[in-house]
């Protein structure tokens, strides 16, 4: 396993990057953990905590710092951070504490993520926005091809039959075949690219959304 580390986006772009509410919903799908610096130049590692909290963002948050009084500990941690590393430190201490503070925020993701974002590898389903992403470009879907992802991906370890599909996405549709679905189901694994293995056809029984394969 390796980790993706940015470290060039300085504070104010950060603030204005969370603040723009189109972006929100990115954040914390682009981010699993931030390390933040107490005493970085322009606006302390404490403010920059408080002002992403504020805008009730869960990213966890390690602060690295010189200062080790219980004091600055406590300003800490009522601020937002999860934890707290005191300089000097080792990057073996770093790494283990990233690992142990991921692994809590993996076993309670319901404080991590919101529950309108699906992320599946490199495939990122944004519910409330109505959004798909795939590598951080974004897919254009039909109305009809979203909810339809949506459906699938929502319950990934369902199979839903054509019937069933058609009840949930066409219920007010008079007409509607079971070659409708069919139809749109390969132009949405289309649009999908290599994302589009995910969405498997069991014969005889219908459609699911295959998270392992991503």
């Amino acid at each position: 396993k390796f980790w993706s580390i940015i470290y060039e986006m300085k504070d104010l772009k950060w603030i204005q990057y969370i603040q723009q509410k189109r972006h929100y919903n990115w954040i914390l799908a682009l981010f699993h953990l931030m390390l933040l610096d107490v005493m970085m130049g322009g606006m302390s590692g404490h403010k920059l905590a408080e002002k992403i909290r504020k805008e009730d963002n869960h990213i966890p948050i390690i602060f690295l710092t010189a200062k080790d009084t219980e004091n600055d500990m406590l300003t800490g941690f009522s601020v937002g951070g999860d934890d707290y590393i005191v300089k000097p430190f080792s990057i073996k201490e770093v790494i283990a504490r990233v690992k142990a503070l991921l692994k809590r925020s993996n076993n309670d993701i319901s404080l991590s993520l919101p529950a309108s974002l699906l992320t599946f590898g490199p495939l990122r389903i944004d519910l409330s926005l109505k959004e798909v992403f795939m590598h951080k470009e974004k897919i254009i879907l039909t109305k009809t091809e979203f909810e339809l992802l949506a459906l699938l991906a929502s319950k990934p370890e369902s199979i839903f039959s054509r019937e069933r599909i058609i009840d949930k996405i066409w219920k007010e549709t008079p007409y509607i075949t079971e070659r409708t679905v069919d139809v749109h189901i390969a132009r949405l694994r289309k649009k999908l690219g290599a994302c589009g293995i995910a969405i498997t056809n069991r014969s005889g029984y219908g459609y699911r959304f295959n998270s392992d394969a991503l």
